[in-house]
Formats: structure tokens, sequence, C-alpha cells
């Protein structure tokens, strides 16, 4: 079954205001200054933020179980940069930072398995117009 949001937005752009759905549980409202000036309120990016990191933690966490190494925890945050490129709002960047606590596994393993993560979770490949999505991984103890 297919995963399912929704969003209305009423008014013009610089004074109107939306509101989304995703899911049993999330919903918001937005507006320009939330999306755009660091207004208060949500914005589309957050979601896509949301979304990427809670992917990617699901990914890795299945990779690693798969290769013996089951994690205790995979905490990720992703940071969804949006700029004006040739006058048009643009993602240009996503960047990824997890930490992984994985018994049984040292640093350059769980690194290797953070770059399979990244390049196979379905957000990541659904992302992959996006100029640059960069990873920080981090096993601690």
């Amino acid at each position: 079954m297919p995963a399912r949001g929704s969003a209305e937005w009423k008014g013009d752009v610089p004074t109107g205001a939306g509101t989304f759905t995703a899911g049993d549980s999330i919903s918001g409202g937005y507006t320009f200054k939330s999306r755009f000036e660091d207004g208060p309120g949500s914005n589309p990016e957050q979601l896509i933020a949301a979304a990427h990191a809670a992917c990617f933690s699901m990914a890795l966490s299945n990779i690693l179980a798969q290769a013996g190494h089951p994690a205790d925890s995979v905490q990720t945050d992703a940071a969804v940069t949006l700029r004006l490129v040739d006058g048009a709002p643009t993602i240009t960047k996503i960047a990824l930072v997890t930490v992984g606590r994985v018994p049984g596994i040292d640093q350059a393993a769980f690194t290797e398995h953070a770059l399979v993560a990244k390049a196979g979770c379905p957000v990541s490949k659904a992302l992959a117009g996006v100029p640059e999505i960069t990873l920080d991984a981090t096993l601690v103890s």
C-alpha cells in the first residue's frame, strides 16, 4: 500500500499559509517565513530531512544485522539545504550525520556499512538528483 501525505495552501505565497499531514500522527503548518526566513513552523525540507534520517537509520541497522552485528542503536540527523539556484529554490545539499552503538565492530567497518546504506536506502535513491549528499558516520561504545 502506498504511503500517503497531503497538504493545502491558502492565499498567496508571501502572506498565505499551508497545512500538511503525513500518516496518522504527523501534521503541521508552514508559511513563506517558516520555509525561507527561519520563521516559526515547519517546512517541506524538514519532512524530507526526517524521512531521509529515518530511512537511512533503518537501512543501516538492517545492513549491520545482516553482517552479524546488530546495532544497539543508530541515530541519524539530516540537514537539508535549500538555496536559490538561477533564481529558483533548489535543494542543493543533504548532510547525514549518524552515530551508531554497535557491539563487535570497528569504525572502518561501520563506515563501510554506512556508505552502503546511504547508497541503497529508498529515500537516498529518490533524492539522487540532489547535487551533494554527505555522510559523517561515527561509532561510539
